[in-house]
């Protein structure tokens, strides 16, 4: 018979934020599968537990990835964390769970704090529909799709960042969206220097400049005036390519893009499909 994967949070930054159930499971499983296994046995070391850890983080291979759901499938029990939040929303775990699904292996949620949520929830924005757009691209053309997707979006947009990419990060939004974009800059949730900072997209570019961001970042831009919404074909293929450089298929992303846009699956499709 085989075992459980837990999906299990863990604090993204304050530890009284972990569960007595998380505590249970972080102590209980045969072992635990982290992102940074440094991190996670800090976290093992506070709890008093011992659990042994394997590593499954960006540059894990199949095969290792398939070696800790043999275990599993085995009879083992394993949790999956990441450094902090949720694990398998923008995070490696996320290749762990499908491979387990797809293996009939059952997969169990032991929730936690998510900064996506966590961000929304103080930011002052509208939080009624969202998009999450996690980490944007750093290569150039991915990158610029992305943020002509973002111009067009009139829904919340939700973006991580690191602290030394904030400024560029600005400065491409204004590029794209121009300096009135209302954006809630959301630092160091949870921990003793949390901020959450709402102003103009030209109003930030002017602050970080002379504050220097330090700690990770959630960006929760405001979308598109309504009025600016209307979309063209090349709205839906902007959308696509986003989807293309998050590693999905060409015809899963088309789809998807003609979903969210109205724009014609086929003709997303047959624009893609040679990139």
């Amino acid at each position: 018979m085989s075992g459980t994967l837990y999906v299990t949070g863990t604090p993204i930054g304050n530890l009284e934020d972990l569960t007595l159930r998380q505590i249970r499971i972080l102590g209980e499983v045969d072992f635990i599968a982290a992102e940074d296994t440094r991190v996670t046995r800090g976290l093992l070391t506070h709890l008093g537990l011992s659990t042994p850890l394997v590593s499954c983080h960006e540059h894990s291979d199949l095969r290792s990835i398939g070696h800790i759901a043999d275990r599993i499938e085995a009879g083992e029990n394993c949790a999956v964390v990441t450094d902090a939040g949720m694990p398998c929303i923008s995070d490696p775990g996320e290749v762990l769970v499908r491979l387990c699904r797809e293996r009939g292996i059952r997969v169990e949620a032991v929730p936690g704090p998510s900064a996506v949520v966590t961000a929304l929830s103080v930011s002052g924005g509208s939080t009624g529909v969202f998009s999450f757009y996690a980490f944007l691209p750093q290569e150039k053309k991915p990158r610029a799709a992305a943020l002509q997707a973002l111009s067009r979006e009139h829904r919340t947009c939700v973006l991580y960042e690191a602290p030394h990419r904030l400024c560029r990060t600005i400065d491409d939004l204004v590029q794209a969206l121009g300096g009135e974009r209302l954006c809630s800059f959301c630092r160091e949730l949870t921990k003793l220097h949390e901020e959450v900072l709402r102003m103009r997209l030209g109003e930030a570019a002017a602050y970080y400049a002379e504050h220097a961001p330090r700690g990770e970042f959630v960006l929760v831009l405001d979308g598109a005036p309504e009025e600016q919404t209307a979309l063209t074909e090349e709205d839906g293929i902007s959308v696509a390519r986003v989807y293309l450089a998050q590693g999905m298929s060409t015809s899963a992303a088309a789809k998807l893009a003609a979903k969210e846009t109205g724009i014609s699956r086929q003709v997303i499709y047959r624009a893609i499909a040679g990139e």
